[in-house]
């Protein structure tokens, strides 16, 4: 008779190792839930006409912060509903981090880029102003028209990169992720009304 291996006592971990081992280690997991919370919190700010609600969207950095938002949406592609979701809070953030700048590279961008001064919508070019244009562009994605907030966001992107480049505050590799962004956020609208930006 041969000996039969008595069974293993199940190794006890903490809490925290538990936790390290469930979170990120599933890729289709990570990929499902990128793209489930996209889908609900555009659905939400979508779905109700609360001002309220949609104040609390456009502030969600505000409560879970940016790196929340990077581990979830970061790695998906541009022109894909939570790449699209995480740019614009970026470029939102960016905008908010330093207002003057921001107002400063738009206005020098103005004259460079005025169809897409134009499309964007800030005029006059000041700093509140900007700040206004690019609330208005993020509260678009939840009780506006999608594409047209990603139309004006893609166009506001290709102004400051014009006045960045007359300015010269960036090199030439930062002006072509800008103009890049402005690009897939123009593509992700084209793919929204088509209804296949997901």
């Amino acid at each position: 008779m041969t000996d039969v291996p008595k069974p293993r006592r199940p190794a006890l971990r903490d809490s925290a190792a538990l936790d390290a081992m469930a979170v990120g280690t599933d890729p289709v997991a990570q990929l499902h839930a990128a793209h489930e919370t996209a889908a609900v919190l555009l659905g939400v700010g979508r779905a109700g006409t609360d001002p309220q609600v949609t104040r609390r969207l456009m502030a969600v950095v505000d409560e879970v912060g940016i790196t929340t938002l990077a581990d979830l949406w970061a790695t998906r592609p541009a022109r894909s509903l939570p790449g699209v979701l995480y740019r614009l809070y970026i470029m939102r953030e960016w905008v908010l981090a330093d207002l003057d700048a921001a107002a400063r590279e738009y206005a020098a961008g103005v004259h460079y880029s005025e169809p897409n001064h134009a499309v964007a919508g800030a005029d006059p070019t000041g700093p509140e102003e900007v700040r206004s244009v690019i609330d208005d562009i993020l509260r678009g994605v939840f009780d506006g028209d999608f594409g047209i907030a990603m139309e004006r966001a893609a166009a506001f992107t290709r102004v400051v990169s014009a006045g960045r480049d007359f300015l010269r505050t960036a090199d030439e590799q930062a002006s072509g992720r800008l103009m890049a962004l402005a690009d897939d956020l123009a593509a992700s609208a084209r793919l929204w009304r088509s209804g296949t930006l997901d």
